[in-house]
């Protein structure tokens, strides 16, 4: 792909579109990049790339500069429906992401993982069991580094794993993995997509390109998946089924991997400590893309017994007199608070509420009514909640995370946990997920300093009066 002298736009200027504009600038492309946001909340890597010669718009699009453009670059939260880039494609101006991109440029097997939740525990597992398999893995996409970074990584990997998410396969054109994961699709997102088949839609474009000898990981499980597997080209091989020639199935504690062509791989969970069955899923998954992308049985296995999750993922923050504090504020949409609440046995304190993602919380009422001992609801998401599970559990309301931690210690009693698992987006409170875990964690920490006595019995009165 030609580059030199090829006027480029670049939207959207946070971290991954600050990578591409200086790839682009090094190719020997003309790069003009362009935010809504004003240059002040964009942070020092606008200065940087001010100073490194290239053109910046901010505190808004131009549309001079899209009917411009020869081509079009969007960062992944930028939507891929703005009638200004709706406008360029109807003049023959190629709009693509930053996936795209870099996978144009990439020469190595690229494995792909996607599905609504899951996707950084299953990406990061997999590119552990890669390395530990002694081969020169290159991890990033929708996590850590932008898959652009690859193309210029000093030491080229073996093997390319990425997160990616259905904002970066909106708009993909050639992008193939040769393995590409698919672990569930469930209701996230309906605030950007105009319904639940067009989400299911965009995480099926994971494997669009791929042919005959490349190969697709699905969740046997997932009935969504499931209704549109017979639709791939590609290799397929299932885990999450009780059926005897799967190709990932549990057997007790074993994880069997079965390749065609190829003797059995028994695997030893003993060792992995991610709480949850969607864990195990996630460890299955994982695994089986492993060994189809080369990992060794050896290296499959180290990595199951080493491997620790990021952050605020269902993360034991402290155990605060006899009640365990866990941060999930990653947990995002329905479908995974329900996956965090199966996780314990203990009553629940339930942190919840963000910007309303257009889930159905109706769904939690009645994990709810068999082990939540509370419920707490802040930001822009109360009401919504309110409606959809007022009366369930005592629910109070509270303006702060601060607030809401104290509420929790004042519901919860020896032995319960308390779980943030907001089921929303962060952006009304919190600039991200990583930001609210953060403040979730310093209010923790704070609390385990001077902590209260912890209830013994249950908290008197009913839903309304405490509230």
């Amino acid at each position: 792909m030609e580059l030199k002298r090829k006027r480029i736009l670049v939207v959207g200027l946070a971290r991954t579109g600050a990578a591409v504009a200086r790839f682009l600038q090094g190719r020997g492309a003309i790069v003009r990049a362009t935010d809504q946001a004003d240059e002040s909340r964009l942070g020092p890597a606008v200065a940087e790339l001010r100073a490194a010669g290239i053109a910046l718009e901010t505190g808004g699009h131009r549309d001079e500069s899209f009917a411009t453009a020869e081509m079009i670059v969007l960062s992944p939260g930028v939507p891929h429906t703005l009638p200004v880039l709706q406008a360029a494609r109807s003049r023959g101006i190629p709009v693509i992401g930053e996936i795209e991109l870099a996978a144009r440029f990439i020469r190595r097997p690229i494995v792909a993982v996607t599905g609504t939740n899951g996707k950084t525990t299953t990406t990061e597992l997999l590119g552990a069991m890669l390395a530990a398999s002694g081969r020169r893995v290159f991890v990033g996409g929708n996590i850590g580094r932008p898959l652009i970074d690859c193309v210029e990584a000093g030491t080229e990997a073996e093997t390319v794993v990425a997160e990616v998410s259905s904002f970066q396969l909106d708009t993909i054109e050639t992008f193939r993995p040769a393995v590409g994961v698919l672990l569930n699709i469930t209701a996230d997102h309906l605030d950007r997509y105009p319904d639940f088949a067009g989400y299911a839609a965009a995480k099926m474009r994971l494997f669009e390109n791929q042919g005959p000898a490349d190969i697709a990981v699905l969740n046997a499980a997932d009935p969504v998946v499931a209704a549109r597997a017979e639709r791939i080209r590609s290799r397929r091989l299932f885990f999450n089924s009780a059926a005897p020639d799967t190709a990932a199935g549990l057997n007790g504690r074993t994880l069997v991997l079965r390749l065609p062509g190829r003797e059995p791989v028994e695997l030893d969970l003993a060792g992995f400590r991610l709480r949850g069955a969607h864990n195990t899923e996630n460890a299955a998954a994982a695994a089986l893309a492993a060994l189809a992308a080369g990992a060794t049985p050896a290296g499959i296995q180290a990595a199951l017994g080493a491997f620790r999750p990021a952050p605020h993922r269902l993360e034991t923050i402290a155990v605060v007199q006899g009640v365990e504090y866990v941060n999930d504020s990653k947990a995002t949409n329905v479908d995974a608070v329900l996956r965090a609440l199966e996780c314990f046995r203990s009553p629940v304190v339930l942190i919840m509420g963000g910007v309303d993602k257009g889930g159905d919380f109706g769904r939690l009422r009645d994990p709810l009514r068999r082990s939540g001992r509370g419920l707490i609801l802040m930001g822009g998401s109360r009401d919504a909640l309110r409606a959809a599970l007022g009366g369930v559990v005592p629910t109070r309301e509270v303006a702060t995370m601060r607030a809401a931690v104290k509420a929790a210690r004042e519901m919860a009693v020896a032995g319960d946990a308390v779980l943030l698992a907001p089921g929303c987006a962060s952006f009304d409170l919190y600039a991200n997920y990583q930001e609210r875990g953060e403040d979730f964690r310093r209010a923790v920490l704070d609390l385990k300093q001077t902590p209260d006595p912890p209830s013994t019995a249950s908290p008197a009165g009913d839903a309304d009066e405490a509230r």
